[in-house]
């Protein structure tokens, strides 16, 4: 594939492997340094003579860095996600957007289980009291957590990601519900059966999101939902912070209505609601969901190739508004 070295692309941050080198072969790259970060009004100066972005979820591309943008065909995101950019605008504006799908499914999956294990059996408080030297040898009620294998997992969202889920749950023997807006043609696979949201929240162990942020799901979880839900259940997030009403769970959890929650994606990240940090019934990780070396790479490459696919004035594979495309 060859594109024309003057074409002016930005990227808003360093990826891994080789992905910046190979955009650097055929294109003009603006790529800020290491401690540097392009904010959302260094990126309306930047994007004024680029015709590609190649961006993070964290990088709002609003209306207003659009109408400073007369040159750009390609917006690239390095994510499954897509909703910091104005799609609608850009669709306008005849903008292609991309992202990068099913390339984070297995990594995402694996810290879904990460988080549940952790909060179900402890792990962090069992972590911090062996380093601060609390630990004075066992005892019969020592960092009694909950059982996993045998339970009932709740899968919201039941995508390729949800999907992924299920599929570890088969090891420990759960029973699977699911709730989606429409019956999932891969359910069968893992032997889940699908309820309503309310039948899946009051009858589930473990609820786990996997859900795209879009209207309807903005604050899917939130008080109503949190009191239908065991005071033996574990809540896991690594779908979108805004799912959650994340002050209606910081209460929940401190009132234990639910018996924890494992979060990798917050509500206003990197903010976190009052209250939050101070919980010992919750797993916080720093949206790590992808953050593996291989998946990063080939998130990476992924975005890279649909950059310069768009540019070339090629259909890129992972196209997600169609419309705009007039090859």
């Amino acid at each position: 594939m060859t594109v024309h070295s003057k074409l002016n692309v930005l990227v808003t941050r360093d990826l891994p492997g080789d992905a910046i080198s190979r955009l650097r072969e055929r294109l003009q790259v603006d790529l800020p340094s290491p401690d540097e970060e392009i904010g959302h009004g260094r990126l309306v100066e930047h994007i004024v003579d680029k015709q590609g972005l190649l961006c993070l979820l964290t990088d709002r591309v609003d209306a207003e860095v659009l109408a400073n943008a007369p040159l750009l065909k390609v917006i690239s995101v390095c994510a499954v996600g897509y909703n910091n950019v104005d799609a609608e605008e850009a669709t306008r504006r005849g903008i292609l957007i991309t992202n990068t799908p099913g390339v984070l499914r297995e990594t995402t999956a694996d810290l879904a289980w990460a988080l549940l294990l952790a909060a179900a059996r402890r792990i962090p408080d069992g972590d911090r009291m062996v380093r601060s030297g609390g630990f004075a040898g066992w005892s019969p009620s020592l960092l009694l957590g909950h059982e996993v294998h045998g339970k009932t997992l709740g899968i919201i969202g039941m995508g390729d990601i949800g999907t992924a889920v299920a599929r570890r749950a088969a090891g420990f023997g759960m029973r699977i519900l699911y709730h989606n807006r429409n019956p999932s043609s891969l359910a069968a696979e893992v032997g889940a059966e699908m309820v309503s949201l309310d039948h899946l929240l009051s009858n589930a162990d473990f609820v786990s999101l996997h859900v795209p942020l879009i209207q309807s799901t903005h604050h899917l979880i939130g008080k109503r939902e949190l009191d239908m839900m065991k005071p033996t259940a574990i809540l896991i997030n690594v779908s979108r912070g805004e799912v959650i009403d994340e002050v209606a769970l910081v209460e929940a959890l401190k009132m234990d209505r639910i018996a924890g929650a494992g979060l990798d994606v917050f509500e206003n990240e990197p903010k976190l609601a009052p209250g939050l940090v101070g919980l010992k019934n919750v797993v916080l990780t720093p949206h790590i969901g992808s953050a593996s070396f291989e998946t990063r790479e080939r998130m990476a490459n992924m975005a890279v190739q649909n950059l310069l696919v768009g540019l070339e004035c090629g259909r890129p594979q992972h196209l997600v508004n169609p419309e705009a495309f007039h090859g």
